[in-house]
């Protein structure tokens, strides 16, 4: 996979693309980063990339032509985009979830836009990027933390990236729950006893346990999922019976040999 990053602040990147699960998969070949400098493609020579926005108001506003020169310089040959998915990180975006990471994932390519200053000319949303995403409710400086969430959520969805691909398989927000609690060595740290069937070496037990930990967590600390995976819950069950019923009988509402 290949990852663009569009960016005021290169150096940014530097230490974070080289540790951990993303710098591991990178020195294995599963990904590569190509980060750009969006100063390089202002016009004058004092690289400026932003203005004051139209209407009046206070802060910053970055222009729309380096965004647009600095992608198309990441197409390839006779293109004037590079594939797959342009995200522009913005607090207006779509919230970023789970199942957003593994989109991106299969993607071969991607390109993050990290806006900084008061906003990002709005043109950039409108007629370059395929979607906006927003990491969470609140604001940061710039879209560069962004990024790198997304960097990360991404990446260790590569096969090959994680040593445990099952951990990664057993994440919270995997299956729209948030994760069980986790225990390690050793069984009783100053009076707190590790749960008793995580210890029996009952497997179904334990998975059992597991899942009513998750339910119980995600219903608890946020029911906005709880009400989502419920609903994805029921809808399928009832799913297979609809198709059953459907496959049975033919255009003219009469049985069909099974």
């Amino acid at each position: 996979m290949r990852i663009n990053v569009v960016t005021l602040f290169p150096e940014y990147f530097a230490a974070p693309l080289r540790l951990s699960v993303v710098g591991r998969a990178a020195r294995h070949g599963l990904v590569t980063f190509r980060v750009v400098n969006l100063r390089d493609f202002a016009h004058d020579r004092h690289r400026t990339v932003d203005d004051y926005p139209y209407g009046g108001g206070a802060g910053m506003v970055l222009k729309p032509e380096p965004f647009f020169e600095a992608v198309e310089s990441l197409a390839p040959p006779g293109q004037t985009r590079p594939p797959g998915p342009i995200v522009l990180l913005s607090a207006r975006g779509r919230p970023f979830r789970h199942e957003d990471a593994v989109r991106l994932s299969l993607a071969p390519e991607m390109t993050l836009l990290c806006g900084h200053y008061k906003d990002v000319d709005q043109r950039v949303a409108d007629a370059l990027v395929t979607e906006e995403l927003s990491i969470g409710d609140f604001v940061l400086s710039g879209g560069e933390p962004a990024a790198l969430c997304v960097i990360d959520a991404v990446v260790r969805l590569l096969p090959g990236a994680m040593s445990d691909h099952e951990s990664a398989a057993t994440d919270s927000f995997y299956e729209g729950l948030l994760g069980p609690p986790s225990y390690t060595r050793p069984a009783e740290y100053r009076g707190l006893r590790v749960p008793e069937v995580l210890l029996s070496g009952d497997h179904v037990a334990i998975d059992a346990w597991r899942r009513a930990e998750a339910e119980r967590i995600t219903r608890e600390r946020r029911p906005d999922l709880w009400e989502r995976w419920r609903r994805a819950a029921e809808e399928q069950e009832t799913t297979p019976d609809e198709e059953a019923t459907d496959a049975s009988v033919d255009g003219r509402g009469e049985g069909v040999p099974a």
